[in-house]
């Protein structure tokens, strides 16, 4: 097993249609607005971010986001991921729930020195500190698309 291998999936049920739920998403640069954890998010090309995050534990992730697909009629969001995660995510977005299901699937490697020191001891913190930022996440879209 390779302890700085991250496997995620979050499953969100929105109340909301799949084509707002599928624009929200789309617009990385307003995650920030409604996703406390995504404190920046500044473009670096047409089809590329760099995102800053950071959740409950004390340290900040500093990653590039490059858009690999965008296929709005099957609701696939996909990017690849450079900087202190590398690897891949992608929102898979579905009518469903109570309007719609959004799934994010993500497989990242951790490059950043101290979390690779800390893969084995940390990885239950880490893990709860994904699930955490992800569950604020989806509150923070779901009232943003309440208010929309």
């Amino acid at each position: 097993m390779d302890w700085n291998r991250y496997r995620f999936l979050s499953l969100w049920d929105l109340p909301a249609p799949p084509d707002a739920v599928y624009a929200a998403l789309e617009q990385v640069e307003e995650y920030p607005a409604w996703w406390p954890q995504v404190r920046e998010v500044r473009r670096a090309g047409a089809e590329s971010g760099i995102l800053r995050v950071r959740a409950l534990l004390p340290y900040e992730l500093v990653v590039t986001a490059e858009q690999t697909l965008r296929d709005p009629a099957a609701g696939v969001l996909q990017a690849a991921l450079s900087g202190d995660l590398v690897g891949w995510s992608r929102w898979t977005v579905a009518a469903g729930g109570r309007g719609t299901l959004a799934r994010y699937d993500q497989v990242v490697d951790v490059t950043r020195p101290l979390l690779r020191r800390l893969a084995v001891p940390g990885r239950p913190f880490l893990r709860l500190n994904h699930r955490l930022m992800m569950a604020s996440g989806r509150r923070g879209l779901a009232a943003r698309l309440r208010t929309v």
